[in-house]
C-alpha cells in the first residue's frame, strides 16, 4: 500500500499561489489565509481563516490555533509563510515545535526588515538606492514615507500630505523609472535567479504606489548580470534562504534597490515551469541548502497577472461569480456557491486576471481588457456575457 503524500502548510494574506505551487510539487496542502477563495480551496485538502478579509491583517490567535491544528496532521513537514507577516515578525515563531517554519531564520529576517540596517548594508556593498532618511525632510515634496512593516505598497504615502507616522516609518526620495523585481532562490551562500519581472504599480486613492501585478520574464542580459552580482553580495550578507524577491527601480537601465521580500512572492505564478516540481518545491530545497543545478526554464512569450480592485462599492452576485469561476484567466475568486451578495468597498481586491503575450505591451493590453471587463460587470445592474478572447 502506497504511503500518503507528505503535507505542507502555507500561510499568507492570500495563499493561492503558494497552495497551487505546493500542490504542483505533489504535496497535500493545508492553506491558511484571509479569503479562502475558490482556487485556494481547489489546491488544498483543508483551509482555515486566519483573519478577516476587510482587515488585511493576520490575526495572531487564529494563526496559532490553525498552526497547532495543522501540526497534528500525519506526515506534515512544516509551514511556509507568504505575505502579511512583514508588520508582525513575532508571528513567524507562532508555530509549535512539531511544525517547523521553512524559510529565513527569524534573526536574519529582523535584520533584513530593519531599514537602517538594510540601507546601510546596501551602502557598504556599493549597491545604489534612492536617497533614504529617518527624519522628515525640510521640504517633503518629492518624498515618500514608507513603513518597514508594510507590504504591497499599501503603507506608502506622499510625505508632503501624510498625516500619521509610525515608529517604523522612513522617508525615501521618489524615483522615476520602471518598477521591477528579481525573483530568486538562495541557500545562504549564493543565489539562482528565477526571472526578472516588471511590476505594475499604480495609485489607489491616497496610496500612490500600490502593487497591482507583474509581467515576466523580462529578457535584459545587462540588467540580469547586475542583479546577479548584487545577489552574490546580498545573499551571504543577510544569510538569505529560500524563494525571495529583490525589488528595484530601473533608472536608465540601472537598478536602484528598494527592498528584499524574503518569502515566496505572487510573481511565482508567472514561472510555474522554471524547474520540475515547481517553485515551492525549489523553495523548500533551497531552505535546506540545495539550489537547482540548471538555469530556470521559461516557455516562449511573457505572462502577466493583475489584481482587480473595486472602483466603487458593489456587490458580486452568484451569477457573475460562477461566470468568473469558469474563466481560465480569472483567479483568486470567491466561491460561487456561497458568494451571492459578496460586498466590496472601493479599492477592495475582487479577483486577479492573467494574460500572455509576445511582449510587455501585448500583455498589458490583454490585462487591461480583462480588468475592464470585470469592473464593468461589477458596475452593471445585469450580467453581460463575456466576449470570447
Amino acid at each position: 500500500m502506497q504511503a500518503p503524500a507528505a503535507t505542507l502548510v502555507v500561510a499568507a494574506l492570500s495563499a493561492r499561489t503558494l497552495a497551487e505551487s505546493a500542490a504542483q510539487a505533489g504535496w497535500r496542502v493545508i492553506a491558511l489565509d484571509l479569503f479562502g477563495d475558490l482556487d485556494t480551496r481547489r489546491a488544498s485538502v483543508r483551509w482555515a481563516a486566519i483573519g478577516e478579509p476587510g482587515a488585511l491583517a493576520i490575526d495572531a490567535q487564529r494563526l496559532r490555533a490553525a498552526l497547532d491544528d495543522a501540526a497534528r496532521e500525519p506526515g506534515v513537514i512544516g509551514w511556509v509563510a507568504g505575505s502579511g507577516f512583514e508588520g508582525a515578525l513575532a508571528l513567524l515563531d507562532a508555530g509549535p515545535p512539531a511544525l517547523p517554519r521553512l524559510g529565513l531564520a527569524s534573526d536574519a529576517l529582523r535584520d533584513l526588515r530593519d531599514p537602517r540596517h538594510f540601507f546601510a548594508t546596501l551602502g557598504r556593498l556599493g549597491l545604489a538606492h534612492p536617497p533614504t532618511r529617518f527624519s522628515a525632510p525640510a521640504d517633503a515634496q518629492g518624498w515618500l514615507v514608507k513603513r518597514a512593516g508594510g507590504t504591497g505598497g499599501w503603507h506608502i504615502r506622499d510625505a508632503a500630505s501624510a498625516r500619521h507616522r509610525h515608529a517604523d516609518s522612513y522617508f525615501q526620495r521618489r524615483q522615476d523609472g520602471v518598477p521591477m523585481s528579481a525573483l530568486f532562490l538562495a541557500d545562504g551562500r549564493s543565489a539562482r535567479l528565477v526571472a526578472l519581472n516588471q511590476l505594475t504599480v499604480r495609485a489607489l486613492g491616497a496610496r500612490p504606489c500600490v502593487y497591482r501585478g507583474a509581467i515576466g520574464p523580462i529578457d535584459d542580459t545587462a540588467l540580469q548580470a547586475e542583479l546577479e552580482a548584487a545577489l552574490a553580495a546580498l545573499v551571504p550578507a543577510f544569510d538569505l534562504r529560500g524563494l525571495a524577491s529583490l525589488d528595484f527601480i530601473a533608472v536608465n537601465g540601472a537598478p536602484q534597490f528598494l527592498e528584499i521580500n524574503p518569502r515566496p512572492s505572487a510573481s511565482m505564478s508567472l514561472h510555474t515551469q522554471a524547474w520540475p516540481g515547481g517553485l515551492m518545491r525549489a523553495h523548500v530545497e533551497a531552505v535546506h541548502g540545495r539550489l537547482p543545478v540548471t538555469p530556470a526554464a521559461h516557455p516562449p512569450g511573457l505572462r502577466g497577472t493583475e489584481i482587480v480592485c473595486a472602483r466603487r462599492a458593489c456587490v458580486l452576485g452568484a451569477g457573475l461569480a460562477a461566470q468568473l469561476a469558469a474563466a481560465t484567466d480569472c483567479h483568486d475568486l470567491p466561491d460561487p456557491s456561497g458568494s451571492a451578495g459578496t460586498h466590496f468597498a472601493p479599492g477592495d481586491p475582487v479577483c486577479s486576471v492573467s494574460a500572455q503575450g509576445s511582449d510587455v505591451a501585448a500583455v498589458q493590453r490583454a490585462l487591461t481588457e480583462r480588468r475592464a471587463w470585470v469592473t464593468a460587470q461589477l458596475a452593471a445592474p445585469t450580467t453581460i456575457q463575456r466576449p470570447v478572447p
